[in-house]
């Protein structure tokens, strides 16, 4: 077998054996909440519908199917604890989340386990993501006491000039099926700390954690009213995201989605002038120049790329690697996928690929190599499809930007290589794109990186590093990647307004 040969086909065999076992949720579960959460207690609707484990497509839960009447009875509830929880001090909401930080942090396992079963991410992201979801409860607990106003200096001797931030009101809290728990986290924290309220629609995928956050927020002391969670399944969303984005009692909409969803909500929250958050699609490029540490690069790539499964919005989509290193990079990198990569179920030891979130997701990685291939590219390791959504991770050689994976988000296990020679090159390939979320590159030269950083046309960049995301960090996008800023000491004033005051008729 030639050495290429056994590069494709050693880091699969597991995949067949781990399957034949029965995988399943306990129904007695401590945090598994199969209803609604409104306005402080668990609500059943007319229907249910079912959430499947993604790696075996069985069954593991039926959650209550809310519609239009609960999202309208949610936003009731959220508009009439606004007006109570706006009047706790900072001190008071901040002393709150940090005990829902603390619950999560008391339950990670459950919780972990819980986003395994529903998502099909390996135990050890699982628990990755239950300490960064948390993390969001942790930093605006402290944030809660830093918003500060401003005392300007009047320039006319009788008055005094006021600027004040305040909670906008109720937002409506709309969350994607690849971080279940901390995209509901990153918004609601933010909102709870300004002294906002919210309404929660999880993807239709993983609703099961945002229940489990529902039943610690309870234990932690959030009133009802205040944390609001209405699980649909996808026939019911349109119905549901409409009273989220049309509700006059709604102030604010937070969205984490796709860019072409993200537009249809805008437009609907257009009639009331709604105050909006967006972080949308990606198509991150990963650079690699001439200059570059090959070792770090590989390893940041392998970090950035199959990170859950690749399904992740700051996932590189698209690797440029100068000629001088390209050979050695592609090379070290297929030898890192054969060493570090196993696919499996989720909650299997050893597991660091799980599936891909349903068979739709699987067939898009599969049409964007078809379509590689067909146009010249090279398949260097995978490019199968396994049972189910399972997906081989693939290494593509001798891609071009003609390619429909160097034009569209993949959200999936596909690493595109593309050769350049000159850094303007890289830089026109990587901003040739309608969207610009995140954008990585690796050099060692201090005048390139500079360079590169200020030109890349994106919101986050990571120099020589793989990752990038953490509570201290502002989160967000420029072009067609959305609107605000998540994360960081600017994530809470997307939730508040200044008002100002004048405050006149003073004797100088």
């Amino acid at each position: 077998m030639s050495s290429q040969r056994l590069l494709r086909s050693r880091c699969f065999l597991r995949l067949p054996a781990a399957m034949l076992r029965h995988y399943s949720l306990d129904a007695s579960h401590p945090l598994l909440r199969t209803q609604g959460y409104v306005n402080g207690r668990w609500l059943s609707a007319a229907s249910e519908f079912p959430v499947l484990d993604p790696a075996t497509g069985k069954e593991i839960a039926r959650v209550s199917d809310c519609g239009p009447e609960e999202a309208k009875q949610a936003v009731d509830a959220a508009y009439k604890a606004f007006h109570s929880w706006k009047r706790n001090s900072a001190k008071e909401r901040s002393v709150v989340l940090r005990k829902w930080f603390d619950l999560m942090m008391l339950h990670k396992e459950e919780l972990a386990e819980l986003i395994t079963y529903e998502c099909g991410k390996p135990m050890a992201e699982s628990l990755g993501e239950v300490v960064y979801s948390a993390s969001f409860l942790e930093w605006f607990s402290e944030e809660a006491r830093r918003v500060y106003g401003d005392f300007v200096p009047s320039p006319a001797k009788d008055r005094k000039i006021l600027l004040l931030k305040q909670p906008v009101g109720v937002a409506s809290i709309i969350t994607p099926w690849n971080f279940p728990s901390a995209m509901i986290t990153r918004k609601a924290a933010a909102a709870l700390a300004a002294g906002c309220t919210v309404v929660v629609k999880p993807a239709e995928d993983t609703p099961l954690s945002a229940l489990a956050l529902a039943e610690l927020a309870e234990k932690a002391g959030v009133p009802a009213g205040v944390f609001n969670v209405v699980p649909c399944s996808r026939e019911k969303t349109p119905a549901v995201g409409e009273v989220l984005c049309t509700d006059p009692l709604v102030a604010k909409i937070s969205f984490t989605g796709s860019t072409a969803t993200g537009k249809l909500l805008l437009k609907m929250a257009a009639d009331t002038v709604k105050k909006a958050s967006m972080e949308l699609g990606g198509h991150a490029p990963f650079i690699v120049f001439d200059s570059a540490d090959v070792d770090k690069a590989v390893s940041g790539a392998m970090a950035s790329k199959f990170r859950n499964s690749g399904q992740t919005c700051v996932c590189s989509n698209r690797f440029l690697v100068q000629s001088g290193v390209h050979d050695g990079f592609v090379d070290k990198l297929g030898r890192a996928m054969d060493a570090e990569l196993r696919l499996g179920h989720g909650s299997e030891p050893g597991t660091t690929q799980g599936p891909l979130i349903n068979t739709r997701a699987a067939e898009k990685v599969v049409n964007q190599i078809s379509d590689a291939v067909s146009r010249g590219a090279k398949v260097l390791k995978g490019g199968k499809r396994l049972d189910g959504s399972f997906m081989e991770p693939t290494l593509l050689a001798n891609v071009t930007t003609e390619m429909i994976c160097t034009k569209e988000e993949t959200f999936g296990p596909l690493l595109p290589v593309i050769r350049f020679n000159t850094e303007e090159e890289a830089l026109a390939i990587a901003n040739a794109s309608n969207v610009g979320l995140a954008g990585y590159f690796f050099s060692q030269d201090v005048s390139q990186i500079w360079r590169v950083m200020e030109a890349l046309e994106v919101g986050m960049v990571g120099v020589n590093e793989g990752l990038l995301s953490t509570p201290e960090a502002a989160f967000g996008g420029v072009k067609q990647s959305g609107l605000g800023l998540e994360g960081s000491k600017y994530g809470i004033d997307e939730y508040l307004e200044v008002k100002y005051m004048c405050f006149g008729g003073l004797k100088p």
